[in-house]
Order: C-alpha cells, then structure tokens, then sequence
C-alpha cells in the first residue's frame, strides 16, 4: 500500500521533474517515459526520445501495458490468480514506460541497480503486476530496482524490411530497441534515484530470460550493464531473418494489405494487428529448432543489431567478462500442463503419455520414456511427462547457455536449480513455471502460490538476498546459502534452492545428458 504520510522528494530528471511516493518505505516512481509513445507514424519504428514536460509529472500510478489482450493462453479457474491479481492496466501502444524503486534520492548512494525484464515469450506480460513490486527487493538489499514496459508481439517484431525499406530495417527487433533506450535511460538518469550507472544488473524469468539472453549478443549493449541473470528462459537461438519475413508475409496476408502497406498497417486499429497474430503464427508452423528457437513475434537475426545467433555454436566474445547467474524450476511444465484435465487428475495413461513424448521425441520416444520410467520410479504418467517436457523445453536451454557460457568466459557463470514444491493445490502444482518470480521480489504474500510459510518466507529473503549480492558485488556469496562454486563442464556444481539451500554437482546427471545426446549439445 502507498504510504501517503510519509514525503517524497520532486527528482528532477533529463526530461522534466517527478513526484512519486512512498511503498512499503521505499521511494517509488511510476510509470515514467523513457521514450516517446510509438504510435501514428512511429508505430513499428525504432524508440525515439521521449517528449520533455513542464512543471512536477505525477509518477504515483502505473499506466498501459502493451497490446495483449487475446493472446495469453488460457488457464485452469483455480490457477487464475495464482500469480497474483492479474493486472488490471489497459492495453495502450503508449506504453514505453519504466518504475524506478530506491530507498533514496541521494545523489552520492551509488546503490547497485537491478533493471527487470517482464515474462511472457516476448509477447504478453508487463511490469505493472503486485508480483514485481520492487519496494521490498530495493529494501532489502539497499539496491535500485527498475522495470520496464515495452513493445510486444506484432508491434515490436513485425519484420517489415522488405516492405517499408530503410526506415523500417529494425522494425523486427523494436522491442529490443525499446530495451536499449530503457537501460540508456537509466544510464543517464539513475543517478538521480540514488543509482550507479556503472554497476547495473538485468534479470528476468521466463521470456525476460529470453530478453537478457538476447542483449547478452547485442554489440550496443555493451557498457549498458554489467551483470545478468536468467530465470528459466535461456535463449539459444532466435528466429533467423527468412523465417521472420515468412511471418511478416502472412500478416499482410491474414490483414489484406497489399500495396502501400506501410501507410496501411500505421492506420489499422492495434485491435486489427493483434487479431492477425495467432492465425498468422499458425500459418508458420514450427520451427526446424523447436527446442531452442521458440518465439515467432521475437527477436530476429539481422546481421546488425543481432550479428549472430546468441549462443549457437557458442557464446559471443564480445559479452564474455559479464557475469552470469542462470537456472530454472524443478517443475517447469506442471504450470503449462495445468489446463490438461488428464494431467491436473494425475489420470493420464502410460499410453497417453508416450504419445505426447513422441511429438518431442520422435525416435528415442522409447529411450526417453525408458530413463524417465527409470529416474522416476514412483512418478506416475503424469509426473513423469512434467518431468520430461521440463527437461526438453527449458532445462536443455539453461544447460547449453550455461556450459557455452562457461566454456569462452572470463567472468564466471553460476547455474541454479529451484526445488521447493508449493503444497497448495494438493502439490498438483509442485515447483512450476515463473513460481520463483515473487520470491526473487519478495512478494509471495501479494501471490495465491505458496502457503506462507516460515519455510516460503525464508527462501523468498534467500533468493531476493542472493540475487542483490550479486548486484552489488558480482559474486552470490550470501549468510542464507552455502558457497556458490562457478559452473564448469567437468563439475556441473548447481545451487539447489529449496527449505534448506544446498549444493549438487551435476543433478540428475541421465537425464542431463539424454536430452544433450538428443540435441548434439555435449
């Protein structure tokens, strides 16, 4: 809740003066421009400067999020608020928007920063939800939070190179553009929230993963930031450019638009746009690297901004003394399998179950199936295919991330694995997807997915504790957990996050190397 009674200072920044207000004894600033809204002739157009204001710009309230509606996968009703209230903020194409969390103005702090990078595959998500107050994390580790909105699916990777020439030859990565301007942004105006620009760290789960993995192989990143860390969204690889114009062609196709495009596509309702999108992606089908290429409105290899796929065949050079905090969940899938009535009952079939695997596994069906029956002896069908798809839709990607990473570095990696179950739901719902986020922000008490407690508190100010260590100093030494060693090939040492935090070399060895066999990462 906002603390009306206690004063917040006027900031005064590049662009205009700002009044915010205090959150749980934190300064906390809303929805501040950090570029101009990209709508009429700017629409699909790299981020341009934001527009100056006169006179103290109220930044107590959140404002859009980015067009979405529609397009977020349904959920089991149960599950609905599982993360949280969902957030209420309507979508809006003015949407370039960033909220600032510092225990202090003061110009002489130098508090590390933390800029967070919102989930959602590059298309859905925000940074307004309960979940990512940052007043709590900024509290506790005497750190500068800040998260960011920009644009998502088709309005910031619609490729329209071929269409709308040179002015449109980013179009495809405006999204990651948008990215840019915000950490140029806190560049030149943390300092104002008690900030270091010389010590900035990202982090984000799920596609936000996805979008530190991508700035990670971005040549005008460099000096933006200093340290990263990905929650289970390890991006491998990214859509190719023949791919993202295929898309771009079936668009236009799915809108009607033909000659004049540009003009066309400026002048359509953003309800029109988002309407095209999944009819336009089912028309594209699935990549040839389904396992690692996963987003088709994301970013695209262009030659420029992307010289190079961002971890495949290895890491980039030129990212290598930045370093690396990277993991996942125990249970990835068991949120993404939650709407599947045989699988939420635990009623799916051994047969059932082989025949999803079969649409990952293709021949080694029967040895994925056979040293998953063997690692799980317990496990029935359904527990077993949630270990399994975990295994092949994120665990591989963090794997191959973190042994490339580590292989051409100089600054260290650190790989993670989070293990505590929630008990709600009858353990139905075990160690899922993004579940980590409210404990990396320490606001699982504004979330239905854990019980609250001593157990869920402790590991909530574990892991916001560990993670702005590792802001502040580079290295996740921290009283709550043992030493940390760096990941390497030979040790595979993984900090397991659970009711007592431990650390295992190369857990579940089988299965890490099943999956490396399958997909020639060894």
């Amino acid at each position: 809740m906002n603390d009306v009674s206690a004063p917040v200072p006027v900031v005064e920044i590049s662009c205009g003066a700002l009044r915010g207000t205090m959150i749980d004894g934190t300064m906390a600033f809303k929805a501040i421009p950090y570029a101009a809204p990209p709508t009429g002739t700017l629409r699909f157009l790299p981020p341009r400067p934001p527009v100056p204001w006169a006179g103290v710009r109220d930044a107590t309230a959140y404002a859009g999020r980015a067009p979405q509606t529609g397009l977020r996968a349904a959920q089991r009703p149960e599950l609905e608020t599982f993360s949280g209230t969902p957030d209420p903020s309507p979508d809006s194409e003015d949407c370039l928007t960033l909220h600032v969390w510092t225990p202090g103005v003061s110009g002489g702090a130098k508090r590390p920063v933390m800029v967070w990078l919102h989930g959602g595959a590059f298309s859905t998500g925000s940074a307004n939800s309960d979940r990512l107050r940052g007043s709590r994390l900024a509290k506790r580790g005497d750190v500068v939070v800040v998260t960011v909105n920009h644009r998502l699916n088709i309005f910031g990777h619609l490729d329209l190179s071929e269409v709308g020439g040179p002015d449109y030859a980013q179009s495809g990565n405006a999204g990651v553009l948008d990215m840019i301007a915000a950490l140029q942004w806190v560049r030149d105006n943390i300092s104002r929230f008690g900030g270091n620009p010389g010590n900035v760290t990202i982090f984000g789960e799920s596609g936000g993963g996805g979008k530190v993995s991508t700035l990670l192989a971005m040549p005008s990143a460099i000096g933006l930031f200093h340290k990263a860390i990905i929650q289970s969204g390890a991006s491998v690889r990214l859509r190719d450019k023949e791919r993202s114009l295929k898309l771009t062609g079936h668009v236009l196709k799915e809108l009607g638009v033909g000659a004049g495009a540009i003009a066309q596509l400026r002048a359509l309702p953003f309800t029109r746009l988002l309407a095209a999108i999944k009819p336009a992606e089912r028309a594209l089908g699935a990549s040839a690297h389904r396992l690692f290429d996963r987003y088709p409105f994301g970013p695209v290899i262009d030659g420029d901004l992307l010289p190079r796929q961002p971890f495949d065949p290895a890491a980039p050079d030129f990212m290598r003394d930045i370093p690396l905090i990277i993991g996942d969940m125990k249970d990835e899938m068991a949120s993404f399998l939650a709407p599947d009535d045989l699988v939420w009952n635990r009623v799916l079939t051994e047969a059932q179950m082989e025949e999803r695997v079969r649409a990952i596994a293709g021949p080694e069906t029967n040895r994925v199936v056979e040293t998953y029956r063997r690692q799980y002896p317990g496990a029935g069908p359904a527990d077993r295919l949630i270990a399994t798809t975990t295994d092949s839709n994120f665990r591989i990607r963090s794997l191959t991330l973190a042994q490339r990473r580590a292989a051409n570095a100089t600054a260290p990696v650190w790989m993670y694995s989070f293990q505590w179950e929630t008990p709600l739901h009858d353990g139905k719902m075990k160690a899922p997807h993004a579940m980590d986020v409210p404990f990396t922000f320490d606001t699982i008490d504004l979330t239905n997915a854990t019980d609250n407690s001593d157990t869920a508190k402790r590991l909530a100010a574990t892991m916001s504790g560990v993670w702005a260590a590792f802001a502040r100093n580079g290295v996740p030494d921290h009283p709550s957990i043992p030493h940390w060693p760096a990941y390497n090939a030979a040790d595979r040492a993984t900090l397991m996050l659970d009711a007592e935090c431990r650390i295992e070399n190369d857990p579940r060895d089988e299965t890490r190397a099943l999956w490396q066999d399958i997909t020639g990462t060894r």
